[in-house]
């Protein structure tokens, strides 16, 4: 429907202050002309009356004479009756007219608060009617609008769109639910949902058009948040599950790598192999721990913990890796609270933003760290547009000046594999891995950037009101070989559990293994010897290594319990594994599994309470579907 500009005549703004003013002007012209009428009639009464009133005193009557004072008094009944008339009919006038006033009123209110704009045109595509919303949601006036086709407010892809709508309501009547861009007066683009109704006269004709067009840009952004939370939500879990089998197979490639490079001599020619075959597997070690972060799938330590303390630690390093060129500007909060997060991974978050800082300033710039306390409450999380509980937090602000992103590049910043680098140079893993561990530390994270103009990622922690708790250091006068001691091994991986078997028989110990927890408290129940350890894997079909730990501890209360895994999808302490428990991440070395199963034996064991085995079980349940 092609929009033209019509006459003044034919365009009424019913909800103009003047319109009002004008049926004012004409109620009060009303007043003074039956007021006129009344008065005229009342003088006419008052002169007929002082007319006859002399006759009415005279002595002498005649029978023609006799009928004067009730003709007069008839006369002056009549007038004072159209009298009575005249007033009751302006009542009833002034009363309907007051009705009008108050319907108009009553549209005028409907029309300026509705949060939808309404507009009324001809079928010609005239402009009757635009409610103030117009102004308030698209910045344009009522005189601006009609100034102006609305066409050319609409955004080129749509207008096919919009003109099917409006032919298709013009031939049939009825009009249909379409969503279109239109553009704001400040030059942006605003989603809205159009819905048309046809007004037919008493020919069936269609003769005007009720536009009521919703703003859904709020919407719109909303339900891209939604699916680009669901895509990396569904890229998480294949991640994490890619990662999870992976890791297995690395444990073995690393593990027998690790015992050819034991046996072969340094001369030897196949010794670089063997060093080739540990080098690549590491490397793929730490790609599978970046996808575990990003699935938020990795096993954490949390404790609590100074948040300047942690940027203070690592200020050196920092500097060595933005480079000489760039600035680095540290704004430490004194009255910082604390936080719970595992250490490492809250200083790899800050490592991986000062790298990508880096690289968007290759001229150098200033690279800026500040925190602060921050209480976000129930306005203040509206401005984000996903879910943020309200409470208090630690905001960890990181900031440079280089380039800048667009807002197409941000929406996929946090996605693994996605780099703008050069190939080569980035494996697309470290914002995702900033943003799995944020998130499993139940964080949030935001980034704001403009091309140009640099980029600022915040970070929210929350607070806790608890002690800071010492880091735990390993001592290292305890020897790593075993004395003998019984290790029941438990592993769902055929290759992995004959790789760990030869592995701690190489160290000293005696082994019994198990393929699945079922299995290991069969040969609990069979064994009449002294088991002193339990390595297990902590997700396993049919039963979990906590819910196997747990079955175990109730006949060996001094068994010492020694986890693995490639992710859990919780952090220690958090219902899935018990806190304080002695954890070993896939794929490990065969000098981390020496030093973890001496530190699980030496040290105490720890109980799993059944307050947790709910949460466990149904925690490990889902990830056993991945």
């Amino acid at each position: 429907m092609k929009p033209s500009t019509p006459d003044a005549s034919s365009v009424v703004n019913l909800s103009s202050p003047s319109v009002r003013l004008g049926m004012a002007t004409v109620e009060r012209r009303e007043w003074w002309l039956w007021s006129s009428a009344v008065l005229v009639t009342l003088l006419l009464a008052s002169g007929l009356a002082s007319f006859v009133a002399p006759l009415l005193h005279h002595s002498q009557w005649n029978s023609e004479e006799w009928h004067l004072p009730i003709i007069v008094r008839g006369l002056v009944g009549l007038v004072l009756l159209f009298d009575i008339h005249v007033v009751y009919q302006q009542l009833q006038i002034h009363r309907i007219r007051r009705l009008l006033i108050e319907r108009d009123e009553l549209f005028r209110l409907i029309t300026e608060n509705a949060a939808d704009m309404i507009a009324v045109v001809d079928d010609n595509g005239h402009r009757l009617y635009n409610s103030p919303s117009y102004e308030r949601i698209l910045g344009y006036s009522f005189e601006e609008l009609q100034a102006t086709p609305s066409l050319e407010q609409i955004h080129p892809e749509d207008q096919s769109l919009v003109q099917e709508a409006a032919t298709e309501a013009r031939k049939t009547g009825v009009g249909r639910r379409i969503e279109y861009r239109m553009r704001h007066k400040d030059g942006t683009w605003r989603a809205l949902e159009s819905t048309v109704s046809a007004i037919v006269n008493g020919k069936g004709e269609v003769r005007r058009f009720v536009i009521v067009n919703r703003d859904i840009t709020a919407r719109k952004r909303l339900e891209e948040q939604f699916r680009q939370a669901q895509k990396m939500e569904a890229v998480g879990r294949l991640s994490g599950g890619i990662a999870h089998d992976f890791n297995n197979i690395l444990g073995v490639i690393i593990g027998y790598g690790e015992i050819l490079e034991e046996r072969l001599e340094v001369g030897n020619s196949l010794r670089p192999c063997a060093d080739e075959i540990l080098q690549a597997g590491r490397r793929a070690a730490t790609l599978t721990r970046q996808l575990l972060a990003f699935s938020r799938q990795q096993v954490l330590a949390p404790r609590v913990l100074e948040l300047n303390s942690v940027i203070t630690d690592i200020q050196k390093m920092l500097r060595r890796v933005i480079g000489e060129d760039i600035e680095l500007d540290t704004r430490l909060s004194a009255d910082l609270g604390r936080v719970k997060a595992d250490q490492g991974q809250i200083e790899q978050v800050i490592l991986n933003l000062a790298v990508n800082a880096r690289d968007a300033m290759p001229r150098g710039g200033r690279f800026t760290i500040a925190t602060e306390n921050t209480d976000l409450d129930a306005i203040a999380v509206r401005r984000y547009s996903y879910p943020v509980k309200p409470g208090r937090y630690a905001l960890l602000s990181v900031s440079d000046t280089g380039t800048g992103m667009t807002s197409e590049t941000q929406a996929h910043i946090f996605e693994p594999f996605f780099t703008t680098k050069e190939k080569g140079k980035g494996t697309g893993l470290g914002l995702a891995t900033v943003y799995g561990v944020v998130k499993q530390s139940d964080g949030y994270i935001h980034v704001h950037s403009e091309p140009g103009a640099g980029a600022t990622f915040k970070i929210y922690l929350p607070l806790v009101d608890q002690p800071v708790e010492p880091e735990q250091r390993r001592p290292d006068s305890k020897p790593l070989r075993g004395g003998g001691e019984t290790i029941l091994l438990v592993e769902d991986e055929d290759m992995l559990r004959t790789l760990t078997r030869n592995v701690l028989e190489l160290l000293g110990y005696f082994v019994l293994e198990a393929a699945d927890g079922r299995q290991a408290c069969e040969i609990s129940l069979q064994k009449n010897r002294q088991i002193d350890l339990l390595l297990t894997d902590v997700v396993m079909p049919g039963m979990s290594g906590p819910a196997l730990a747990s079955e175990l501890m109730t006949a060996r209360p001094t068994l010492s319990v020694l986890y693995t895994s490639g992710y859990t999808g919780q952090a220690v302490g958090h219902g899935v594994i018990p806190e304080r428990s002695h954890f070993i991440p896939k794929p490990f070395t065969r000098e981390d599994l020496a030093r973890k199963v001496r530190e699980a034996l030496s040290g105490p064991h720890v109980a799993w309470t059944t307050s947790t085995r709910g949460a466990e079980a149904s925690s490990l349940s889902q990830e056993a579907e991945v």
